[in-house]
């Protein structure tokens, strides 16, 4: 954390020497999404994709490395007015899965309000928004964005965004629906995080909304710093149908039930070849002992964690920033740590195999725009690991 906090304390210190310019909307950064928005034609489409390949490596032993197409993602758009547009992108996962992803309408009710309803992105962090592979470094998308806030995190739900031009922000605000906490079975662990939680949009059950939220600050020239929050309660199939005056129900079903307190901190910036950012979130789970034992199996006890905390930093530099092409070639190296046991409570002991960090270092070249070769070696290793493992990953990408 104080690494991250660093970096940010950097590159603010440095965009301080540059006055605030009308060319600031530069670092106003637009996903497949909001770039189909700004878009003016009737029916639209886009897309993006990407083929991995990851090798494990091992002095001792010897590893089938994985061939896969990883996704391929359809967006198609459409404009019924000037104001009233919709958007929805459809992802294929390894071939043989299909998802929504997004299905939102959004209206322009002035020039700095937009209602927007459906199946929305959360708005926490960088990844979770910007998550097309020409859009960052490594193959892979950061840990931190694996556990934490569970890439791709959306929901359905309905709120308002918009771009303050004047004041350099963007801003978003919905309400949402929120991770399962049970169904059937307990859906959270100190293993996975949330990320079995996400509903979505397929069929989910709500039985509490949930508030997210992030403003973006992007008036010094070449940086962006975003703050985001995520505050509720998990849903639990449980509370269907109970009598309110039915306290044993109700007990039941509120010990399937935490509460969520999350945090986030992101920052961008560019100067010249030059690119550094970095993310760091908080989260503060309530309920977590209840919950842990209400949703034991076989006689042992859940382990999800009462906070979780996971940051990177990353420093990259555009070799080709100085040639008269449309080419980059980014040398970079990630470091980044993430914990589901940062915090527990009653008797459950951390367990320091929740307590990963990682080293990536690899390259990007970005043959055009929209157009991306990628190789990095990654070093993980946990608290309770003695040594790194290893994995060699190699990809394209495209985003157009």
């Amino acid at each position: 954390m104080r690494g991250f906090l660093f970096i940010v304390f950097l590159i603010t210190a440095i965009s301080g020497a540059y006055t605030q310019s009308t060319d600031s909307i530069t670092n106003s950064y637009k996903n497949s999404a909001e770039k189909m928005l700004s878009t003016d034609g009737k029916l639209m489409l886009g897309g993006y994709g990407e083929v991995h390949y990851n090798q494990p490596l091992s002095a001792e032993t010897r590893n089938n490395g994985t061939l896969d197409v990883h996704r391929m993602v359809i967006l198609i758009g459409y404009n019924f007015s000037s104001k009233t547009q919709f958007i929805s992108e459809i992802e294929f996962e390894h071939i043989s899965e299909v998802y929504i992803e997004q299905a939102f309408l959004q209206h322009k009710i002035n020039n700095y309000i937009n209602l927007r309803a459906g199946l929305m992105l959360i708005p926490m962090g960088i990844i979770n928004e910007y998550h097309e592979p020409t859009t960052f470094n490594g193959v892979e998308r950061p840990l931190v964005d694996n556990k934490i806030a569970p890439t791709t995190w959306r929901e359905v739900g309905i709120g308002i965004n918009g771009n303050v031009i004047e004041a350099s922000l963007k801003y978003q605000l919905y309400v949402v629906n929120g991770f399962s906490s049970f169904n059937n079975i307990g859906m959270l662990n100190g293993k996975n995080g949330f990320r079995n939680g996400r509903q979505k949009g397929a069929e989910s059950y709500i039985s509490s909304p949930n508030l997210s939220g992030k403003v973006e600050y992007y008036g010094f020239r070449g940086l962006n710093i975003g703050f985001s929050g995520y505050f509720g309660k998990t849903q639990s199939t449980l509370v269907n149908g109970i009598d309110k005056e039915d306290d044993s129900a109700v007990a039941k079903a509120d010990s399937s039930i935490t509460g969520i307190s999350m945090l986030g901190l992101d920052a961008r910036y560019n100067l010249g070849g030059l690119q550094l950012r970095g993310q760091f979130y908080y989260t503060s789970i309530s309920n977590t002992l209840q919950y842990n034992n209400f949703t034991a199996q076989n006689g042992k006890q859940n382990d999800l964690g009462s906070a979780m905390m996971g940051y990177y930093i990353e420093a990259g530099y555009n070799v080709l920033k100085l040639n008269q092409t449309k080419a980059e070639l980014i040398p970079f190296i990630r470091f980044e740590n993430y914990d589901t046991h940062f915090a527990t409570e009653g008797l459950l002991q951390k367990n320091k195999a929740y307590n990963n960090q990682a080293i990536t270092t690899g390259l990007t070249y970005k043959l055009t725009k929209g157009a991306v070769i990628k190789a990095d070696m990654q070093f993980i290793k946990s608290a309770a690991a003695s040594e790194y493992s290893k994995i060699f990953n190699a990809g394209v990408g495209v985003m157009f």
